[in-house]
Parts: C-alpha cells; sequence; structure tokens
C-alpha cells in the first residue's frame, strides 16, 4: 500500500504525499464537471497534466538532496511514489491528446512523428514508462547494479520533459524556465563534492550559479525562440522581482533551503538540558 513503510506499518508522510499526489487529478475531474475549465478543456486538461508531470519529476529528483541538506532520511521513503506519479501523469497528458484527436491513432501518430515537440514529449514517455515499470522491488532484485544505471536515466528524462514543456509553450515559457532552474539547483548540487553538499557556502554559492543559469536561460530562450527582445527579458532579471521572474524565483527558494539546513544544523549543536 503506498501510505505504508517498507516494515508495513502506516506512515502519515507517505499517506500525505499520496494524497497531495491524487490532488491535482481530482482537481482536474471536479473543475471538469463543473465546467470550470475554460474554453477548450481538453486542452487546459492536457496541459496541467503536463504541468504535473514536470513537477513530480523535479519532486523526485529532490528526494536526495532533501535527505542529505536538511538530515531528513525519511524522505527516502517518497522517491518512487513521486516518480511513479510524474510517469502515471505523462500518460495521462497523452491520453487526453489521444482523446482531443478524437481517438484518431493514425493522426496521433502522424503528429507525433511530425511534430517536433511532440517527438520529445513522447520519447520522454516511453522513458517514464519504462522506469515507472522497473520501480518495483522485484525488478530491483532482478537487475541488481543494472537498475542504478536504468534509473539514472531519470536526470536526461527530466531535461527532454522540460525541453517539452518549454517548446508547447512556446512565447510563455516562464513556468518551463523556473522547474528548469529548479532542476539545474539540483544538478548543481549533486555536481559538487560529496563533502562541500551539506556545507552552507556552497548551497548560496550553487543557488546564485543556478539563479544566474536560470536568468540565461530565459534571455537565451526568448532571444532564439521569440520575438520578445533580449534587452527587454535581460532588465526584468536584473530587476529582481521574485514574484515575475523564474531566476529570482529560483535564488529565494535556494535560499530558503539554506536557511533551513542552517537551522538544522542550529539544532542539532543545541547543548541538551538536563
Amino acid at each position: 500500500m503506498p501510505w505504508k513503510d517498507p516494515a508495513g506499518k502506516f506512515s502519515w508522510l507517505k499517506a500525505a504525499v499520496f494524497v497531495f499526489a491524487l490532488y491535482p487529478a481530482l482537481w482536474l475531474v471536479g473543475r471538469w464537471f463543473v465546467g470550470d475549465l475554460g474554453a477548450r478543456p481538453l486542452t487546459e486538461a492536457i496541459h496541467r497534466s503536463g504541468d504535473w508531470s514536470v513537477r513530480f519529476l523535479v519532486f523526485a529528483l529532490a528526494v536526495t538532496p532533501a535527505r542529505a541538506v536538511l538530515d531528513f532520511p525519511r524522505v527516502l521513503l517518497l522517491r518512487r511514489m513521486l516518480g511513479v506519479a510524474a510517469a502515471l501523469y505523462a500518460g495521462l497528458h497523452l491520453l487526453l491528446y489521444v482523446a482531443d484527436q478524437k481517438w484518431n491513432l493514425w493522426a496521433v501518430g502522424s503528429e507525433i512523428v511530425l511534430r517536433f515537440y511532440l517527438t520529445v514529449g513522447f520519447v520522454t514517455l516511453l522513458g517514464l514508462a519504462a522506469l515507472a515499470w522497473t520501480s518495483t522491488d522485484g525488478w530491483q532484485k532482478r537487475l541488481r547494479a543494472r537498475w542504478k544505471k536504468l534509473h539514472r536515466w531519470a536526470y536526461g528524462l527530466t531535461a527532454l520533459a522540460l525541453f517539452h514543456y518549454a517548446l508547447q509553450a512556446k512565447i510563455n515559457a516562464v513556468d518551463a524556465i523556473f522547474w528548469f532552474g529548479l532542476f539545474a539547483w539540483l544538478m548543481l548540487w549533486r555536481g559538487l563534492p560529496r563533502g562541500h553538499q551539506g556545507r552552507l557556502g556552497s548551497l548560496v554559492a550553487m543557488t546564485v550559479a543556478a539563479g544566474v543559469l536560470t536568468a540565461v536561460v530565459e534571455v537565451g530562450w526568448y532571444g532564439l525562440a521569440t520575438n520578445v527582445p533580449v534587452g527587454r527579458v535581460l532588465q526584468a532579471n536584473l530587476g529582481f522581482d521574485p514574484a515575475v521572474r523564474p531566476a529570482s524565483q529560483v535564488m529565494v527558494l535556494g535560499l530558503v533551503v539554506a536557511g533551513l539546513a542552517a537551522l538544522r544544523r542550529m539544532r542539532r549543536r543545541r547543548p541538551s538540558v538536563a
């Protein structure tokens, strides 16, 4: 059961995340029945399910850094659930697209072949399906050392998912760039030497680097993929508006994580009162 830990005991943490994983799907169903998904409900549902697939992918990749940086070992119980949720929402994303195409599989197949952003998305879905299928304890035992190699594909698949996200968003790629920034933070953390992954100075420097990289990607994206003047995007990033710019949001979240890590360390060092 998804709400039980490996010992078979009820886990409030897993139960809460299981409900959180179900919430977007239940929200879509509720909005569908009350007619609150706009003039093109299927299109809105397609976009929302795809958005959540990307988010759950990034959440799954954040599990190991959260374990190390925040000294929270129980978070490891959530990695499989978050990864499977990402694959299921990607599957729902495709299913809704097929429904939008009137269940014409020939039209769907030709669109996937002819439209580059759909090709990228479909390849990502196939990869996620493979990881979800082999995520069980049984497959882990069968594949042994190869299991870890297979599941390292998650990094590349997340990058592909973010690319698909930005391509389908076109001119309004702010959300995709924000999630790319979080992904960049996670990848920079993994690139740190093991002894530096928990150091506050390294976390702050890495956060600044992730923010700068996010700003560079946003400027580059709008400069190459749209007609929005690069100068306007660069000026907006230099303004450091946390409510608007993805780079600012990534840096704020990274600094919050560094602050939480500092608080954890202070609590561990506090002497106990006899």
